[in-house]
Parts: C-alpha cells; sequence; structure tokens
C-alpha cells in the first residue's frame, strides 16, 4: 500500500487552511483575510473599506513573514553556532585522548589525526591529513591492511580489535618501526563510510615480555642443569654406597662370621656380642642398599626405566601392602637420559604421594608412547583431594611433578575428588629423545 503523497502545503485541504504551527496558522490566516478584503472591495461592497482593509491586513501578513523569516535565520544560525560548539568540544576530547585516534574515509585517505597520533608517529596533522594510511604502515604489512579493512567494512560489525591473536606494527616518520594494538570501528554518514582506528604503543609491553620470556627460558635451562647435575650426584652417591661402602660392610660382616667360629665354646659373652655385631651388620647393609636404590637405582642404569620402574612398583607393595599394577605397552620401550630420568622420577614421587596421603586400597601405572609422546597414567581409589583446596605447607609432591614435566617441554595433569581417587597424566614429547638418538 503506498504512502500519501506529501508537499510543503500540507497533506490535506484543512491542514493548510488550519496547521498545526501558531506561526504558520496566523501567516494563512493573514493571506486569507486580505484575499477576502481585496475580492470585496473589487466586487463593489465599501470600496474604500474593504481596500484599506486589506491592505492593512497584507501589511501585516508582509510584517509577520518577514519577522518569522528573521526568527528562522536567526535559529538557524543559532543551531550552526551549537554544532560547531559541539564539534569543537568533541575535537578536543580526541586531541585530549591518551591513545591515537585517527579517522579513514573509504579510500583509507586520513580526515582525523589527534594530538596523541601526532606525537606516536612523529608526523603533524596537517602533513597526514588527506594522505594514505599506508604513510604509517611498513610496506610488507600494507596489502594485507587494506584487505583487512576492506574486508571489515562488509562485516556489519561497528567495532573489534585488529590484530586480537597477535601484535601488529606501525611506522614513525622517521622509519623506525613499533609494536601496536589497534582497534577500529565504522560509521557510516551522508552514505559514506569512516574507518576510525584507536592506537596505543605496546613498545614497553612487548619488550617486557620479551624480556620475561627470556628470563622464564634461562630459569628453565637452569633447573634443567641443575636436575641433571643432582642426578648425577645421586648416581654417583648411590655408587659410592653400593659398591665401597657395600664392600666394607660385606667384609666386616665375613670377619665377625669369622670371629664367631673361632671363638672358644665357653665365651658366651663374646658369641652373644659377635651375634649383635652381625644383626647390626645385616640392618647397616639393608638401609645401605634401601638408601642407594632411593638416590638412584643402579637398575635404571644397568637395565633400563621399564625394569627400574617394575622394581619400584614391587618395593611399593611391599612397604605399603597396596596392591600396585603395571602396564606397559610395549615391553620393549627404552628411552635414554633426561627421559628415562624423568619417567623414572614421575613415578617414584606419585607412588610416594600414594603411600603418604592418598590411603588408597589399589594403585596402578601406564606407561605408553605414540607418534610424538611417553604417556604416564597414574591412578589411586584413595580418599582423594578437592582440587581448589590450598597447598598444605611443606608439600611439594605435585609440584615438583609438574616441574619435572615442563622441564622437558611436557605438562602434567591432576584431577581429583574427596572420596573419589586421584588421577595423574603426564605427557612427555619425544623431541628431545629424537635429538639424542
Amino acid at each position: 500500500m503506498s504512502e500519501p503523497s506529501s508537499s510543503p502545503q500540507g497533506n490535506t485541504f484543512i491542514e493548510f487552511i488550519w496547521p498545526s504551527d501558531s506561526f504558520d496558522r496566523a501567516l494563512r490566516i493573514g493571506g486569507i483575510a486580505t484575499v477576502v478584503a481585496l475580492v470585496a472591495g473589487l466586487a463593489g461592497w465599501n470600496v474604500h473599506l474593504s481596500l484599506g482593509l486589506a491592505g492593512a491586513l497584507g501589511a501585516i501578513t508582509i510584517w509577520l513573514g518577514l519577522f518569522r523569516a528573521h526568527s528562522q535565520g536567526r535559529s538557524g544560525q543559532e543551531t550552526q553556532a551549537a554544532l560547531k560548539d559541539v564539534e569543537a568540544r568533541i575535537g578536543r576530547i580526541i586531541d585530549s585522548a591518551m591513545d591515537a585516534i585517527i579517522t579513514l574515509d573509504e579510500t583509507q585517505r586520513i580526515v582525523q589525526f589527534n594530538a596523541a597520533a601526532e606525537k606516536m608517529f612523529g608526523c603533524s596533522r596537517e602533513k597526514a591529513m588527506g594522505t594514505s594510511i599506508d604513510w604509517f604502515i611498513p610496506p610488507r604489512y600494507r596489502a594485507a591492511h587494506a584487505a583487512h579493512v576492506q574486508q571489515f567494512g562488509t562485516t556489519g560489525v561497528s567495532s573489534r580489535r585488529m590484530g586480537a591473536e597477535r601484535i601488529i606494527m606501525g611506522l614513525r616518520a622517521n622509519g623506525e618501526e613499533f609494536p601496536i594494538d589497534a582497534s577500529i570501528s565504522q560509521t557510516t554518514e551522508h552514505g559514506a563510510k569512516f574507518y576510525t582506528v584507536i592506537l596505543r604503543d605496546v613498545t614497553e609491553r612487548v619488550r617486557t615480555e620479551s624480556e620475561l620470556r627470556r628470563s622464564k627460558a634461562e630459569l628453565s635451562e637452569f633447573a634443567s642443569a641443575a636436575h641433571t647435575v643432582r642426578e648425577q650426584e645421586k648416581s654417583r652417591i648411590a655408587r659410592e654406597l653400593h659398591d665401597e661402602l657395600g664392600q666394607a660392610l660385606t667384609a666386616l660382616k665375613m670377619d665377625v662370621s669369622w670371629l664367631r667360629g673361632h671363638v672358644p665354646a665357653d665365651s658366651g659373652l663374646v658369641r652373644d656380642k659377635l651375634a649383635r655385631m652381625e644383626v647390626l651388620l645385616n640392618d647397616t647393609v639393608t638401609a645401605t642398599r634401601r638408601i642407594s636404590t632411593e638416590l638412584r637405582p643402579l637398575i635404571l642404569d644397568d637395565l633400563g626405566v621399564i625394569a627400574a620402574t617394575e622394581s619400584l612398583v614391587d618395593g611399593f607393595t611391599q612397604r605399603t601392602g597396596v596392591p600396585c599394577e603395571l602396564i606397559v605397552s610395549d615391553p620393549d620401550l627404552s628411552w635414554r637420559d633426561p627421559l628415562a630420568t624423568t619417567i623414572f622420577r614421575i613415578v617414584q614421587e606419585s607412588l610416594t604421594n600414594i603411600a603418604r596421603h592418598a590411603k588408597a586400597s589399589h594403585a596402578s601405572v601406564e606407561i605408553s608412547q605414540n607418534d610424538v609422546a611417553v604417556v604416564i597414567l597414574i591412578r589411586d581409589d584413595g580418599i582423594g583431594f578437592a582440587m581448589d583446596d590450598p597447598r598444605k605447607p611443606n608439600s611439594y609432591g605435585l609440584m615438583g611433578l609438574r616441574e619435572r614435566a615442563y622441564l622437558l617441554g611436557g605438562d602434567a595433569h591432576v584431577s581429583s575428588r574427596p572420596g573419589h581417587g586421584t588421577r595423574i597424566e603426564v605427557s612427555l614429547p619425544l623431541t628431545q629423545q629424537r635429538a639424542a638418538t
């Protein structure tokens, strides 16, 4: 259904005769009265009175029209002045902004360039106005930037961040490149599209992040070297305990046994003393072997991590009475250090945590390897814990486990809840193993 046509005189005769605006209404009435008086005078009805009245009404109507025109002109001037005042105020706000603000037209030429943009790019507003935004973009990024803005113009989205996944680069007037964080918005005025970009120089932030990453890498390298040195020292001490101290204790045992065989039968006190010495020596040998194994089991270096883990699991079951199942996807798997030691230590620390805290009735250890990583899965059916509980003082088991995984570029995930046991999954990439090979 078509809309009724409109005209400056109104949509209906009634509106023409009696418009809603009071001033227009007075002008219309004055004009109509003038015409009526003039027609009456020309028709011969009291000619002098009618023509005089028509002249007076006409003069009044003309005066009202001139007054209306003057009022409208003054109102228009006041409106223009108010608009200019608003524009000036907006300009001052934009110029006082700490971030650079640049507005582009559809051809990506600059139509607004605030004071912060002048300072950021080292270019005056007079030079920047009307130029292409390419002036302030490194050459290798210009084509991609133009395509990005054009694509953004077709999305219909009013605003969004530019380079959301990365920092973009700007170009100062002196040729220096620098990192910026930017957001872009678009508006349409009188059928023309404009793009406004808000920019922030993030040179300091990028430098700080770079230093932080470098410091983190150095700390990681230092921690890895410290772990290696510690393992080497543990291995040396374990060897000395096993070879030197173990051999010396074994020799003492043999001497005590010889003495017992050569002491007269009636020397009861001496025989009792030797018997107690033999028991003490046996306990000392056992303790020495245990300490040596806990420092670094020789089987780890001699037979590999799978055999060492089997021994570790068996020892855990013997000490705690908790059945522990070891599942290995391929018994022939073998790894070099530091991966082999890390696998063993992760299983060792996990079983130690189960023995100390879990109150479990069953545990399991699974070791498998895929194309990219070694995966270790340790589970127990113990009391569990709330993941958001604060860490207990002097409790570093899970933290040490995560650190060991991190040092090899891997990750460790712990999941648990009260009454439902604990699950630890560690993934260690094979990258260093292949490099060592």
